[in-house]
């Protein structure tokens, strides 16, 4: 293999990628919701699936700064809430979302293998995490899990004022490592940010498809899991 091709940069996504934000998220709100008198019977897939809908929708108008995350958060819990507690108060409202909000930082979650990935990784390769949120709260992720000191640059959207797939974040990234896209390898699970992101600025692109997802473009490589631990090292390292 030319020495070019073999990287020196390792990009990750955060929430879904080292992170598991959907397994958290599951279990705040199962939490939250459960001992409730209007969520006996509700169909909790269906329940989650409205949540992570709008968590998604509300996000990216909250990083495109056309409401604030304090009023994104708001209207997503009160469209979630709508269609299965209409008769909720003022104060039980607030109280759930108080809830459920303490009860996701109690019950997070890693990916499994993402620790020992970093750890493996660490002695060769130069670590960035590139993420679409605020910078406080995945500066707290990265504490909780145990990352902090192998990951030498965090870059968030809300730093650089871009969200991925938008090429100044993963340009932003590249500079603060030091890196060459050719010689950077980003290991993400959303397709349109992070791959498609990563692709248009020369990057390549790993893809983390946890959940069986159809790949729309047959020469980006794949994995469905952080483990087995070797396996996932070849594959960054190309060989």
């Amino acid at each position: 293999m030319p020495a070019a091709n073999r990287p020196t940069t390792i990009l990750f996504d955060l929430d879904d990628t080292l992170f598991d934000h959907t397994a958290t998220a599951r279990a705040a709100l199962l939490a939250t919701a459960g001992p409730l008198n209007f969520f006996q019977g509700v169909d909790f897939e269906g329940f989650y699936q409205l949540y992570s809908d709008l968590l998604e929708e509300y996000h990216r108008q909250a990083l495109a700064g056309l409401c604030t995350f304090d009023e994104a958060r708001h209207l997503r819990y009160e469209r979630l809430l709508a269609p299965y507690w209409p008769a909720a108060t003022a104060d039980e409202f607030a109280e759930f979302v108080r809830v459920n909000q303490a009860n996701y930082p109690l019950l997070r979650q890693p990916v499994a293998g993402a620790l020992a990935l970093l750890q493996a990784l660490k002695p060769n390769y130069r670590i960035g995490v590139v993420t679409n949120n605020r910078t406080a709260e995945q500066v707290e992720k990265l504490e909780f899990l145990q990352m902090t000191d192998l990951v030498d640059a965090l870059i968030t959207s809300e730093d650089v004022g871009v969200a991925k797939p938008n090429p100044r974040i993963f340009q932003a990234a590249l500079e603060r490592l030091a890196a060459r896209p050719e010689e950077t390898v980003l290991v993400g699970d959303n397709w349109h940010a992070d791959v498609l992101g990563a692709l248009a600025v020369g990057i390549r692109p790993l893809w983390l498809n946890r959940i069986g997802a159809v790949k729309a473009l047959a020469h980006v490589e794949e994995i469905t899991s952080l483990e087995p631990l070797g396996d996932v090292l070849r594959v960054i390292a190309n060989e």
